[in-house]
C-alpha cells in the first residue's frame, strides 16, 4: 500500500431519548467503520457491536488491498452469520420472533491498478440509512444513496427530498444486517484527491442536522476530532432523538501524489478490481 497519512476523530452520544446507545464505531486506520443497530428491532446493539467486531479482527489481521469489495463482502457475511446464530440463540430461550439489526457503512484504503503501477484510493460500502458523505473543496456530497423507503420513493418521484425529511415512514429501512431486509451492500470507489475529508455517520445525525450545517461544521474545523465533537453535539442540540455517531477521516499525505478521477464510481460487487474503469 502507498503510504497515506490519516488523520481521524470520532464522537457518539445516546441523545435525549434513547436510554442505550445502540450505535458502535471502528477506528483502527486504514479501516473505519459506523454501525448503527436499529432500535425497532431486538438488542440493535449487539448487532452493531458484532458488525464493529468483526472489521475490528479484519484490521488486525490485515488484508489483500487488491481485494477490497470481497473483503468487505466476506466481513459483512461473517458479521450477519454471528447475528443469525445470536437471533437463533435467544429464539431458543423462548424469545420468539427474535431479530437483532444494524445497518452499517465502512471505508477501507485499497490499491487499484494502473498502467504502471497502483493508485490508492478510498472503496466505500454501505447498508441501510447511515451515511457516507465526502468535503471537497469547500463543498459536501452525500455518497452513500440510503436504503429506505423514502429514498425510493424520492428516485422514483413521488415525493421531493424535503418530503422524505418530514415523511412518516422516514426511518424505515430497505437493506440491513439482521433482521429480514436485503443485507447486499452498495460500494463506492473515491479518488483520495477527491475526498480531502470524509464523515461516516449514523442516521442521528443526518436526521436532526441537514447537509448545510453539517458542511459548515466540517468546512470551518480543521481538526477531524473536533469536527466529529461538533457535528455529534449539534445533532444532540437539535434534539436528539436517536442515538448520533460521527467518523470523520482525513487524508493529510499521500507518497507519490498524483492528480486523479474526481468522480466517485459507484462499482458493484461482481466487478473485479482491477477491472474498474
Amino acid at each position: 500500500m502507498t503510504g497515506v497519512e490519516l488523520h481521524h476523530g470520532a464522537a457518539t452520544d445516546v441523545g435525549r431519548v434513547r436510554q442505550v446507545n445502540e450505535d458502535a464505531f471502528l477506528v483502527a486506520p486504514p479501516v473505519f467503520v459506523v454501525a448503527d443497530g436499529m432500535g425497532g428491532h431486538d438488542r440493535g446493539d449487539v448487532a452493531s457491536r458484532i458488525v464493529v467486531e468483526e472489521f475490528g479482527r479484519l484490521a488486525d489481521r490485515g488484508y489483500d488491498p487488491a481485494r477490497g469489495p470481497e473483503v468487505i463482502a466476506e466481513t459483512l457475511l461473517q458479521a450477519q452469520a454471528r447475528i443469525a446464530a445470536y437471533d437463533d440463540h435467544q429464539r431458543a430461550g423462548g424469545a420468539r420472533d427474535f431479530a437483532a439489526g444494524t445497518t452499517a457503512v465502512v471505508a477501507l484504503l485499497i490499491e487499484q491498478p494502473t498502467q504502471w503501477s497502483t493508485e490508492p484510493k478510498w472503496l466505500l460500502a454501505n447498508l441501510g440509512d447511515s451515511r457516507i458523505y465526502r468535503l471537497n473543496d469547500g463543498v459536501l456530497e452525500q455518497v452513500s444513496v440510503d436504503h429506505s423507503v423514502v429514498q425510493e420513493l424520492v428516485e422514483a418521484g413521488v415525493i421531493t427530498r424535503d418530503d422524505a425529511a418530514v415523511h412518516p415512514e422516514r426511518h424505515i429501512i430497505t437493506r440491513a444486517l439482521g433482521g429480514r431486509g436485503r443485507a447486499d451492500a452498495d460500494f463506492f470507489v473515491l479518488p483520495l484527491s477527491g475526498a480531502e475529508r470524509l464523515m461516516l455517520c449514523s442516521d442521528g445525525v443526518s436526521g436532526m442536522i441537514d447537509d448545510t450545517l453539517i458542511a459548515e461544521i466540517l468546512a470551518r474545523t480543521s481538526d477531524p476530532r473536533d469536527a466529529a465533537d461538533q457535528v455529534v453535539a449539534a445533532a444532540v442540540a437539535a434534539g436528539g432523538r436517536d442515538n448520533a455517531t460521527a467518523v470523520v477521516v482525513d487524508v493529510v499525505g499521500l507518497a507519490a501524489d498524483r492528480p486523479y478521477d474526481s468522480d466517485a464510481q459507484r462499482v458493484s460487487l461482481e466487478q473485479k478490481l482491477g477491472a474498474l474503469p
